[in-house]
């Protein structure tokens, strides 16, 4: 009823450890770059991390070997295409977005909120989040 037999609790297991443990292990063999604060490219390999992760954990038909394999590749592209786009601004441009100043000399910028589909009550809700009560601001 909960579960089809006891051989695929212990592979979840024993493969879930190993996998676990394998990522780390790449992460840490990759550097600082994949650890480090994330841009939406970041994101999208975390993601793909997360996916390739489970599908090790519960797909019979991906071995822990492929499995990590996969998880390599992932690192490799990420380090390659960072490493382009340190090296080339048109790579850059593609995977990196630029920062948006949201609030400048104590007000909202409205356009600028328009633009990239943020609302006022986000940001001040961010600016909560990051411990300051409110700010005292004007809308332009």
């Amino acid at each position: 009823m909960f579960f089809d037999s006891s051989n695929n609790i212990y592979r979840v297991i024993v493969v879930g450890v190993l996998a676990y443990a394998g990522l780390v292990l790449l992460l840490r063999i990759s550097g600082n770059r994949t650890l480090s604060k994330m841009n939406s490219f970041d994101l999208v390999v975390t993601v793909a991390f997360g996916s390739t992760l489970s599908t090790i954990l519960v797909s019979k038909d991906v071995s822990l070997a492929v499995g990590l394999v996969a998880l390599a590749l992932l690192i490799v592209l990420q380090l390659v295409i960072t490493w382009c786009s340190v090296r080339s601004s048109l790579i850059s441009d593609i995977v990196k977005t630029t920062p948006t100043v949201l609030l400048l000399d104590g007000q909202l910028r409205q356009d600028d909120l328009k633009r990239v589909r943020i609302t006022s009550d986000e940001v001040l809700a961010a600016v909560r989040q990051h411990g300051h009560g409110h700010l005292r601001i004007s809308m332009q």
